[in-house]
């Protein structure tokens, strides 16, 4: 019973800086939000936070993996609500780009995220986003929907472009100006593959 309230406790402990941690990096950037007043807001000491995550890099990994399963709810309920499989993948990658517009996700994922954790592409999530658009790809090439590509290749190609694309949106002094740009170019980007007349 002990171990059991123990790790009970652990994860308290963790979801408590997570919060504390996603708030004064949203509110403030990561390089401006300190350690100490951190911890405070958690209620919590400065050895709490080395133990369970290393230090403040680790910290950031932490929130940004949380938000990472969060946005993939979200663009899993944009592709479940589709008509069918092509437009469930458009609905998914425009929905991943949309969130790109929203100041929490711009600060913490799509700027000081590839600042302090390096290439978003290389995030280990990125690797199961990967497989799922591959999975995806192939899927509508076996039901004739796609013409027969490579599909690695065009996974790569599309998660690259709607990454990019999320970038560039959240850098931009007018994010929702360059969401409409991106938006229509990146579905005439990814038509290219439909077989003629699968649209």
């Amino acid at each position: 019973m002990a171990a059991k309230r123990r790790a009970q406790m652990v994860e308290e402990t963790r979801a408590k800086l997570i919060q504390a941690a996603r708030q004064a990096f949203a509110a403030k950037g990561y390089a401006a939000s300190s350690m100490d007043d951190l911890t405070a807001e958690a209620g919590l000491t400065r050895g709490a936070l080395y133990h369970n995550f290393g230090d403040k890099k680790g910290l950031l990994q932490a929130v940004v993996d949380q938000m990472d399963a969060e946005m993939l709810v979200r663009m899993r309920a944009a592709r479940d609500k589709a008509g069918n499989t092509w437009q469930g993948f458009m609905d998914e990658s425009i929905a991943y780009m949309e969130m790109a517009l929203e100041p929490e996700i711009q600060r913490i994922m799509l700027l000081d995220g590839p600042a302090v954790l390096g290439d978003p592409s290389q995030w280990p999530n990125q690797n199961a986003c990967l497989r799922t658009t591959m999975e995806t790809i192939q899927g509508l090439i076996d039901e004739g929907t796609v013409r027969p590509v490579d599909a690695e290749a065009a996974a790569r190609l599309l998660n690259g472009a709607a990454l990019n694309a999320a970038l560039w949106i959240a850098a931009a002094d007018e994010p929702r100006a360059v969401f409409e740009r991106v938006v229509d170019v990146f579905r005439s980007l990814a038509e290219g593959l439909l077989r003629s007349g699968s649209h």
